[in-house]
């Protein structure tokens, strides 16, 4: 069964879910977590979603605030407030639909990638029985409030957002134009991944398109050399984008995710 739902968050904003619950007898919860700017309708999040339908596996994709459905202002968001968006969701689905209590597959998209991590390694922190047992990043952007927007934006914007505290640039992916604050690259800054080492002793798949022009597949390569764990691989697609969302990409993400649920299964 699969249904649009919402949780309030302690600041009163209501976050948009949809939460599958599967018809296996197991304890495993795939995750999506989105990127910048964009929403639980993705062709990423709703392809996968419909394999895992079909196979059985609980599911879950949402809205972080800014977002899609999802209520509050794009101008309050930053990493640190989407990862506490993504753990109020996943916590709150753990105590209604069977296969979020236990372990869980985090598929991360662009700038979902990054808070993929966050997230894992609160959870791995946590004293809950909720832990991530495997990690996807599709596209990943960890750090790109550092590493990428400065030189993307160039002195003038960077002037703006100096000025300002925010600065539109325009998006072959949207009509309208995309709002970067400070405040989201000053916090992006505090929680930065690539400057030590990521200890997650868990499988990671990191798959990047290698003519992406938005966010280098370098940055994905950087996240390979802080990996502690030995489970890791890059895969690179030839000719692919950022968005990874035609046809044969799509196909090439399922199979990765159903080969590391067979992994798991084998554990």
């Amino acid at each position: 069964m699969t249904a649009r739902n919402y949780i309030t968050t302690s600041e009163g904003i209501k976050l948009a879910f949809v939460v599958s619950q599967g018809t296996l007898n197991q304890e495993l919860g795939i995750v999506f977590l989105g990127g910048f700017m964009s929403d639980m309708t993705g062709e990423k999040a709703t392809a996968i979603e419909k394999w895992a339908i079909a196979e059985g596996y609980s599911f879950l994709r949402f809205d972080y605030s800014g977002h899609g459905l999802s209520e509050g202002d794009i101008r309050d968001g930053t990493i640190s407030r989407w990862t506490e968006d993504s753990l109020t969701i996943i916590r709150h689905v753990s105590e209604s639909v069977r296969g979020f209590n236990g372990p869980l597959m985090l598929i991360g998209s662009s700038m979902g990638s990054w808070i993929m991590f966050r997230v894992a390694d609160k959870l791995e922190r946590s004293s809950s029985r909720q832990k991530a047992v495997a990690l996807i990043g599709v596209g990943s952007a960890p750090d790109f409030t550092y590493d990428l927007l400065p030189d993307s934006l160039g002195p003038n914007l960077m002037s703006d957002l100096s000025k300002f505290g925010f600065c539109e640039i325009e998006s072959e992916y949207s009509d309208q134009p995309y709002i970067i604050t400070k405040k989201m690259i000053e916090d992006g800054n505090r929680n930065r991944i690539l400057n030590s080492l990521i200890k997650l002793n868990i499988p990671v798949s990191l798959i990047h398109g290698q003519d992406d022009k938005d966010v280098p597949w370098t940055q994905s390569l950087k996240l390979m050399d802080k990996l502690t764990s030995s489970d890791a691989e890059l895969i690179l697609i030839k000719g692919g984008d950022h968005r990874l969302s035609d046809k044969e990409s799509l196909q090439r993400i399922i199979s990765v995710v159903e080969n590391r649920i067979q992994k798991i299964k084998r554990y």
